[in-house]
């Protein structure tokens, strides 16, 4: 359940107006909801108390440091994917022993700095990569523990640009081949072959493809389990969240369509999964991002102007897709709902940014109360893949942040000043003054 709701006619954050947060640091901005973040977790890690396991926050989907604190404080580990995710989780208290390092391109530099830290594995993805963590670690005089990532060839049946379980992906070794792969990197200097990972892709919201995967590599892990003596089996991420009628009054909007249909919830994945897992013996990871973070985010935003033209109603805020990249990216759907409420009849608009470039939307003929110059909208499910992807496109400052706890609210990332995207960058010598 998300603590984004109305209270009469204002849209809360907590206990917390979100029009208050909206005019003490301006717009476009992200809130976030601690409860939500906690809620989300302390769910997921209850379902899944039957087993030894470690859940690790992916922060792909949102690398705030108060977010990052936020899991850490509940003993959890963390997914990165590059030496600057793990300075993150060490920058905010969190724990490197409990992080996984994935990605298909760690360089040398990065691979060092990991085992230095004493990560609690590599996911890897490509028999050229134990080739090079093999080499690093016997020049720091380390043993490097490491997992295959497998690629299960199971299709996720979700948006083809966050699918990675079928051999079409750039992700992970093939299912066929792991076997001769571990036996060869066994006889690799400085590697401790400690588990066996698969992910099978993202937005997930049927436990089916993640029962089939289990079911394919489960006997997999066990012959390995067997050689090669392992601690763990990461079962990847991808459980997904309502994107659809997220402020639905009363219910938990990650875990109902608006059709009524039930989808994941921690219980439901547990219930199918832990009877798989149980047997196998080993520690079970768990990579979640989205499902952790999605509904704990709002990304608010001032309507500058109305358009109207012979066919459409546009309604442009200060907002744009280098804030919130989804909906341009993958043709996603957020809710957008007034922070004030309104009635009246609706009409059918184009929510759309200040950045120029057509793709530069966030809705198109959805339909959305009668709103007017200096009115407040808030993108609902904003909490993971928003902030995180954005970009300073058209020299656009990068939005703040702002974390919310009860009846408390913190400033966790400030406005970026306009001097600050170029404060790196000079003229070439020869130009002058």
């Amino acid at each position: 359940m998300h603590s984004f709701r109305y209270v009469g006619q204002e849209l809360y954050c907590e206990e917390v107006p979100v029009s208050s947060l909206a005019k003490k640091h301006g717009t476009p901005l992200f809130v976030y909801s601690q409860t939500t973040l906690a809620d989300h977790f302390q769910r997921l890690d209850s379902a899944l108390a039957p087993l030894d396991h470690l859940i690790c926050f992916a922060m792909k989907s949102n690398s705030n440091l108060a977010v990052i604190r936020t899991f850490a404080e509940l003993g959890g580990g963390f997914d990165t994917v590059s030496a600057g995710e793990i300075q993150r989780v060490v920058a905010a208290g969190g724990d490197p022993s409990k992080c996984v390092f994935a990605g298909v391109g760690k360089t040398e530099e990065e691979i060092a700095f990991a085992l230095k830290q004493g990560i609690y594995s590599f996911n890897v993805e490509s028999e050229a990569e134990l080739a090079r963590i093999s080499r690093v670690a016997v020049r720091l005089k380390k043993i490097a523990p490491v997992a295959v990532r497998v690629n299960p060839n199971v299709d996720a049946h979700t948006h083809a640009k966050i699918t990675t379980g079928t051999y079409e992906n750039k992700f992970g070794i093939q299912f066929e081949h792991i076997e001769a792969v571990y036996a060869r990197a066994a006889k690799l200097p400085n590697l401790r072959l400690r588990g066996l990972q698969m992910h099978i892709g993202s937005q997930l919201t049927d436990v089916e493809p993640f029962r089939k995967a289990v079911e394919k590599v489960a006997p997999l892990v066990s012959r390995l389990n067997a050689r090669h003596g392992f601690d763990f089996f990461s079962i990847g991420g991808g459980l997904g969240i309502v994107y659809r009628d997220a402020l639905a009054s009363g219910s938990p909007a990650w875990w109902k369509t608006p059709e009524g249909r039930k989808i994941l919830t921690p219980q439901s994945y547990a219930d199918t999964l832990v009877p798989l897992l149980k047997p196998l013996g080993l520690r079970i990871l768990l990579e979640p991002g989205r499902f952790l973070s999605g509904n704990a985010g709002v990304l608010v935003t001032r309507v500058e102007y109305i358009k109207k033209t012979g066919k459409k109603n546009f309604v442009i805020v200060d907002a744009a897709m280098n804030d919130l990249i989804r909906p341009a990216f993958y043709d996603s759907f957020h809710e957008i709902v007034t922070v004030r409420r309104k009635g009246g009849a609706k009409v059918s608009s184009d929510v759309v940014g200040p950045v120029c470039e057509s793709g530069d939307y966030f809705a198109k003929d959805r339909p959305l109360p009668k709103v007017g110059e200096g009115d407040y909208l808030a993108l609902l499910s904003a909490g993971a893949y928003g902030s995180v992807m954005g970009s300073n496109y058209n020299s656009r400052a990068l939005p703040a942040e702002v974390m919310v706890k009860g009846r408390k609210s913190a400033l966790v990332r400030r406005r970026q000043e306009i001097p600050e995207i170029w404060g790196n960058e000079s003229v070439a010598s020869w130009q002058g003054r």
